[in-house]
């Protein structure tokens, strides 16, 4: 851990000076409290970095929640082996099947949806129709389909994964949150603040900064309207991993025992206590990490990710790294890396193979073994999983 400032502390071992300093620039805002922790993946984001733990007293930053509210992880943990996925393939059944299987239950890409509410979303679907009306709002008023989105993985860094763990276990492993609607509601509660910061005259050094204050009916509806939002990111996950479950035991030939299940999010705010005083923790690409609380940390397309369990460590706001981070952004990435070398990244690994993921490629991202390095201290390894099968959306 480096100490920046007495607001800033930093876990990152690779760090580039425009990080750094939009990191500086929000840990200045004035109800940072104690501090603002920088995680080991962290990056440049909208206002506030990602990869940023932002406690705040009596303010929240809608920008540095994400506009993704709610996006995360889940894995699960079955029964299967890789003997036993290699004892299929050997039976004429190639990986390439579990795949295009995949990709045809679960609708892909950006503004992917449902064509009708299938019988495992409905309860979901009618669950979330319920928390909307004690919310006190119309989730159609921000995304008029947003049911038919709700078992949908989106695009960019989100995917599908089945993999193997140290013991050759199998595992599955997906990565998405709260799709168009979520995306709304954050634009929207963005604009809201930004038009507050106007209207009382108060000076940002990043209009993405802008802020809603508690006590006020602008806060209060985006808390509750955030709250739905992470829930349907994670019900969202769960959908969709139902669905992956489902098609692993029609390729094994065997129903999937669900072992071990673990979902979590990485772009939230919750009432959390540190350093004897209530705040509102924002994490923006980071996850909760308590002590033994377990966790989720993917690498990126055809590089390990890992089961972890916290370590709570104070400093760090009880919080860890939620990815290997952007060390390209997407144009850069496509200007830098050719087709040919995202194939080579994913020999050995069944996947789509498209110039569409290019911005993808392992390359783009920090290593993720110095992420895990530099996270020593805020997380222990519980397992590490390298992936035989990724579905991604264009």
């Amino acid at each position: 851990m480096k100490k920046i400032t007495e607001r800033l502390l930093s876990w990152a071992s690779i760090l580039e000076e425009n990080t750094l300093e939009q990191a500086r620039t929000s840990s200045r805002m004035p109800f940072i409290y104690p501090h603002l922790a920088l995680m080991p993946d962290a990056h440049l984001g909208l206002g506030a970095t990602v990869g940023s733990v932002i406690p705040t007293l009596g303010a929240v930053m809608p920008a540095a929640v994400g506009v993704d509210i709610g996006c995360g992880m889940i894995a699960v943990k079955t029964q299967f082996t890789a003997l036993d996925v290699a004892a299929r393939v050997a039976g004429g059944t190639p990986l390439s099947d579990l795949r295009e299987q995949i990709e045809r239950a679960i609708p892909l890409s950006a503004g992917g949806r449902n064509n009708k509410i299938v019988a495992t979303a409905a309860p979901r679907v009618a669950e979330l129709e319920a928390l909307a009306v004690e919310a006190g709002f119309d989730p159609a008023t921000r995304a008029k389909a947003w049911a038919l989105q709700l078992g949908t993985l989106g695009s960019g860094n989100h995917f599908i994964e089945v993999s193997l763990d140290e013991n050759d276990q199998v595992w599955l492993f997906l990565h998405s949150g709260s799709r168009g609607v979520g995306n709304r509601i954050a634009q929207h509660h963005i604009k809201v603040a930004q038009a507050l910061m106007t209207k009382w005259w108060i000076p940002l050094a990043d209009r993405d900064l802008a802020y809603l204050v508690e006590g006020t009916p602008e806060f209060d509806r985006y808390i509750a309207e955030l709250r739905w939002a992470q829930h349907f990111a994670l019900l969202n996950r769960e959908e969709m991993m139902d669905r992956v479950i489902r098609q692993l035991g029609d390729f094994m030939g065997a129903a999937v025992e669900d072992v071990e299940r673990i979902n979590c999010h990485h772009n939230f705010t919750q009432k959390e206590t540190h350093f004897g005083k209530s705040v509102w923790l924002s994490r923006k690409g980071a996850i909760s990490a308590r002590a033994g609380q377990a966790g989720l940390i993917p690498g990126s397309m055809g590089t390990a990710s890992y089961v972890v369990a916290g370590r709570g460590n104070v400093l760090a706001l009880e919080s860890s790294p939620h990815g290997a981070g952007r060390s390209h952004s997407r144009s850069a990435a496509r200007r830098e890396f050719t087709h040919e070398q995202s194939r080579e990244a994913m020999v050995g690994i069944e996947f789509r193979d498209t110039a569409a993921f290019i911005d993808e490629i392992p390359a783009a991202y920090k290593p993720i073994d110095q992420v895990m390095a530099d996270a020593a201290d805020l997380v222990e390894v519980r397992h590490m999983l390298r992936q035989i099968l990724n579905v991604k959306g264009d």
